[in-house]
């Protein structure tokens, strides 16, 4: 690790020789001043200064060492430069979604106490109530049309910046856990974490430099680590070219995709882009690499997106508190198997354990544990809950459940936490969920545990029918009692027009198992 090991020092190494080459494009800019749409082209340069002016706009509000800066704000190119930025002023970068609210913005704000919030301009007035009585110092606002105080500030200041040394230990941002189970945690990732993570994906996805650089589509939001540290520092690493969308239109990015090399998603995104009859094999043709991660993908989406396309898309498996832990392989496609996320990527090492910390055979499902260097440095003012969270040899428990086979790969079963004990035996809902979506007429499906009288908890599934289809739930039912053990088969099935999803598409099982929980009383 070099003697300043801070994680802009790092990408801004790899930047290209030409700093005035393009960086990054945009694909929808927001009309500003009444101007009609037209693509925004940002260079190397333009990053370098505009995250130098804002840095000095930090240092001129003379934040203290190490202050929180949190972000509420629409996805933009300045937002990216405020991210940098708030890396070359050896800040901690603190990002949230833009769809949370007041309540949940509250709980943030006194949380991470930010010396700085910065909000899209519509939202500063409730924003900045929440923040000033809760000791904030300043409120600037950044809009995704190029507006706002923050930019209107940073402007009256230098465009040069000497970034700030920083340690591989130090914090380099706080991301806030998704919070499908619980209240969200604070994850601090340091500089070393990032860079090593950004590092490891650069070589094991092969990504491509120089004259024959790679142009990666990003259409993810940007306050999650998919979108943040997975595609946007993948292509800072590499000095790639970015076609920025500040919102996914599956018809917008199947256009553009003839001009991009690679592309990043979740699995919903996939979903729509299938939707559309003008995804084929002609618009992929310049396409080296589709990945999906953030939710499980479906194995009916995995199959048709490589018969409508003739690629295969890459699964990888990573959290909050560990980057990517896991991947497919790069080569050859024919390796990347529906269902499993690949072995462990290199330098970082998984398990599975039972109970007692039992370890598991190959194949048995258990608890999956790592370690690794881009393992998170604990929950911020949660000492406790990250003492709880490692084993005593030092791995970090995921929470999540699943089984390695003889290849070291890995295939996901589901949270711990869903896990679902009915009458004394233990039933795992990815297990029923794939047999669900195999019944003619299911589009996909969720199970979870509710509480039950006499079995302590009853297992019921919620699914969505394919279109034109009107599942009875009777039959699926039925269905399953010819297949699985009857303590498996749930004891109600309720069908709904879409099951509820957090910005990344993850499932939140908790809204369901609330909304069920007087089922059987």
């Amino acid at each position: 690790m070099p003697d300043n090991a801070n994680l802009y020092a790092q990408l801004r190494a790899h930047f290209p020789e030409r700093l005035d080459d393009t960086a990054i494009e945009t694909a929808d800019a927001p009309a500003h001043d009444g101007h009609p749409f037209a693509p925004l082209h940002y260079t190397w340069r333009d990053l370098e200064r505009g995250s130098a002016r804002i840095a000095n706009l930090f240092a001129d509000l003379a934040l203290p060492a190490g202050a929180h800066v949190l972000v509420h704000a629409d996805k933009s190119v300045e937002a990216v430069m405020l991210y940098l930025a708030t890396l070359r002023a050896g800040l901690v970068y603190v990002p949230l979604n833009g769809a949370y609210q007041a309540s949940e913005v509250e709980y943030f704000v006194e949380n991470a106490q930010p010396a700085l919030v910065v909000c899209a301009p519509r939202n500063f007035a409730w924003i900045s109530r929440i923040a000033f009585a809760r000791g904030t110092r300043t409120v600037l606002t950044l809009g995704d049309d190029r507006s706002g105080s923050l930019l209107e500030r940073a402007a009256q200041m230098g465009d040069e910046f000497d970034t700030v040394p920083r340690a591989a230990g130090d914090v380099a941002a706080i991301i806030y856990t998704s919070g499908t189970t619980g209240r969200s945690k604070g994850a601090q990732l340091t500089h070393g974490n990032l860079f090593a993570n950004a590092d490891t994906l650069h070589r094991f996805w092969q990504w491509r430099e120089g004259s024959d650089r790679d142009v990666l589509i990003h259409a993810l939001p940007i306050f999650h680590i998919h979108g943040l540290f997975v595609a946007l520092h993948g292509a800072l690493r590499a000095g790639a070219r970015l076609i920025w969308f500040h919102h996914f239109n599956p018809l917008a990015t199947i256009a553009r995709l003839p001009d991009a090399t690679m592309f990043m998603g979740v699995p919903t995104l996939y979903v729509r882009m299938l939707a559309q009859p003008a995804l084929n094999a002609e618009a992929c043709r310049t396409m080296r690499l589709f990945v999906s991660g953030s939710a499980p993908l479906l194995a009916d989406t995995f199959a048709a997106w490589r018969e409508r396309t003739g690629h295969t898309i890459l699964e990888r498996y990573g959290m909050s508190e560990t980057a990517m832990i896991t991947s497919n392989p790069y080569r050859p496609e024919s390796a990347r198997l529906p269902g499993t996320v690949g072995p462990a990527l290199p330098g970082v090492r998984i398990r599975v354990h039972g109970d007692q910390g039992r370890a598991c055979a190959t194949g048995e499902i258990g608890g999956i544990e790592v370690q690794g260097p881009s393992v998170f440095a604990g929950y911020w003012q949660m000492p406790e809950k990250t003492r709880e969270e490692f084993t005593a040899d030092g791995w970090f428990r995921t929470g999540d459940v699943g089984h390695v086979d003889a290849n070291g790969v890995l295939t996901l079963i589901g949270r711990s936490k869903d896990l679902i004990i009915s009458g004394g035996f233990n039933v795992y809902p990815a297990e029923i969920e794939g047999r669900i979506n195999d019944l003619p007429g299911i589009a996909e499906s969720a199970v979870v545990g509710v509480p039950h009288p006499d079995f302590g908890e009853a297992v019921v599934a919620v699914v969505v029918a394919r279109s034109g289809a009107t599942p009875v739930p009777a039959d699926v039912i039925a269905e399953l009692r010819s297949t699985i053990a009857h303590f498996k088969v749930p004891k109600h099935v309720r069908v709904v027009d879409a099951l509820p999803r957090n910005a990344m598409g993850k499932v939140q099982k908790k809204l369901l198992r609330e909304e069920l929980a007087a089922l059987f009383e």
